[in-house]
């Protein structure tokens, strides 16, 4: 067995850990680029999702890299993502293509059948090496994380960002020459030391926005058009309201025991949307809210085209933004979507920002300016830096 995954940004660096230290053969996708959203493009419905074009080319291109089996991940609600598993099997059977699919999801009538899965998958019987392999894949899912979001802060507040960027570039090479959790964790311990000892320059003004949407253009750059790291270049501090750890900490660990990690999101969204509504439409709203209430200065949700649940999110953005007074931008992104176009839109909305703060502070009207974090008192509390 030669299993593949999507790439999803950094989250393939946990998954070809976990298969490592298990000894299960893997084929890790390449980054996503123009051809890999050609190849899915061609091959899927046209009203389809981009995440779902992406995902078919990275299965395309790892199969031609001879992996023979796809795990791929299930869902329920009115998101399209819980049919993506049974559209894939579809367009691989018209293909001719000899595959076999390992679909991970919850079923209420079967509830032991995602534990024969994952057995399947991780080509064991034994429960303390199951739990064993996946709370190592989580604990370097949240180095990963920590790594990305202090990237996000610091790149913003240093003066030479560049020395930022050959520290991830250094760091993700390292990884793709290691083998097994160990090595790959000791490449991203030394990638979160090297960028904390990054100088930043604390008189260096810059501003704070979070960006919000629908959970695989937010988490991989390349299908943002790299987003996060334009508006560090920008001058400001940015912070993603999703993560693989959390998504898959909740999905594997709370959900199934009738738990939620997300619940606090989900109660700030309360008096706009009640009930789940699929997707992360509800925790679009519960995080905007969110960043409103700690103080940052504008907010960007990115969507893929046709996505219903962020829509149905966006059309609640204009009532629930007047009441926290906070700016908010959408991006749509579909294979049309052009760089340069989002480019202009994002310096414009930094220019928008930037001079509303300060016609706020000539005015003295500091009803939105809540108290910002320092970001050595951030780095302390998170990370443990001084």
């Amino acid at each position: 067995m030669k299993i593949t995954f999507p790439h999803l940004g950094n989250t393939y660096i946990a998954m070809k850990a976990m298969f490592d230290d298990l000894g299960v053969k893997t084929v890790v996708p390449p980054k996503i680029t123009k051809k890999t959203l050609d190849i899915g493009t061609k091959l899927s419905p046209e009203q389809i999702c981009i995440p779902f074009k992406y995902t078919i080319g990275n299965y395309i291109e790892a199969i031609e890299k001879g992996a023979d089996t796809i795990a791929i991940v299930g869902g329920i609600g009115s998101c399209r993502f819980g049919y993506f598993s049974q559209i894939t099997k579809e367009i691989f059977l018209d293909l001719g293509y000899n595959v076999e699919f390992i679909v991970l999801e919850y079923n209420e009538d079967d509830k032991f059948e995602l534990i024969r899965r994952v057995k399947k998958m991780m080509g064991t019987n034994s429960y303390l090496k199951i739990i064993h392999s996946l709370w190592k894949n989580i604990n370097i899912l949240k180095h990963i994380n920590t790594f990305e979001q202090l990237l996000l802060k610091i790149r913003a507040k240093t003066n030479n960002p560049s020395q930022c960027n050959k520290i991830y570039s250094r760091m993700i090479n390292a990884i793709n020459n290691s083998y097994g959790s160990e090595q790959i964790n000791r490449q991203l311990k030394k990638g979160i030391k090297h960028l904390k000892n990054v100088p930043v320059d604390e008189f260096k003004q810059t501003i704070k926005i979070g960006i919000v949407g629908e959970i695989y253009i937010l988490i991989d750059d390349k299908a943002n058009f790299d987003i996060a790291k334009k508006l560090n270049d920008l001058g400001a501090e940015v912070e993603k309201s999703l993560n693989t750890s959390l998504w898959i900490t909740n999905a594997l660990f709370y959900k199934p025991f009738g738990l939620d990690k997300e619940r606090h999101i989900h109660i700030k969204a309360m008096h706009y949307i009640k009930n789940e509504i699929g997707g992360h439409g509800r925790e679009t709203i519960g995080s905007i809210i969110d960043f409103a209430e700690r103080g940052y200065d504008g907010i960007i949700q990115v969507m893929p085209f046709t996505c219903m649940p962020e829509i149905i999110a966006m059309s609640i953005i204009p009532e629930a933004t007047k009441i926290y007074d906070i700016p908010v931008m959408t991006i749509i992104i579909d294979e049309m979507t052009g760089e340069a176009g989002i480019n202009t839109r994002l310096e414009a909305f930094v220019d928008m920002i930037k001079r509303r703060n300060s016609k706020i502070r000539v005015k003295g009207d500091y009803k939105n300016l809540f108290i910002k974090e320092n970001i050595n008192e951030w780095l302390k509390k998170t990370h443990g830096y001084s």
